[in-house]
């Protein structure tokens, strides 16, 4: 039986709300599984792929950053963007790398350049993921 509650929310709509068995989560400092009566974290997410499993099933999310807010009562994920993985815009992705490595390649100052360089990183690996 499903005990954790999950509400996953992107600015466009609500992709889901409900009790699940687990969430995993492509967090900014890891990956992270996150189960009924997980400790209070929160965290920021990094480009990825969110699964979420219930009654035996996995349903792939794409999300493109975020955070999540999870503690013993449940699980928020507030996403910038996410979609089903069968349904996200390949096409949005490939102009936010294209538009990010332009940023990389203007940037004059040192540290911005090196957290525009790992966001590309990012983006690049969630690309190759949705080509498997």
């Amino acid at each position: 039986m499903a005990g954790l509650h999950f509400e996953f929310v992107s600015p466009e709509r609500v992709l889901f709300s409900g009790d699940v068995d687990q969430v995993d989560l492509p967090g900014v400092e890891g990956d992270l599984g996150v189960l009924p009566g997980h400790a209070p974290i929160v965290t920021l997410l990094r480009p990825g792929i969110v699964t979420i499993m219930r009654e035996r099933q996995r349903e792939a999310v794409v999300v493109v950053g975020g955070f999540a807010e999870m503690g013993p009562a449940g699980l928020t994920v507030l996403a910038e963007r996410a979609g089903a993985r069968e349904d996200f815009d390949r096409d949005l992705l490939a102009s936010d790398i294209k538009d990010t490595e332009e940023d990389v390649a203007d940037c004059k100052d040192d540290a911005q350049r090196d957290k525009l360089a790992r966001r590309l990183d990012q983006l690049r690996a969630l690309q190759a993921a949705l080509a498997q």
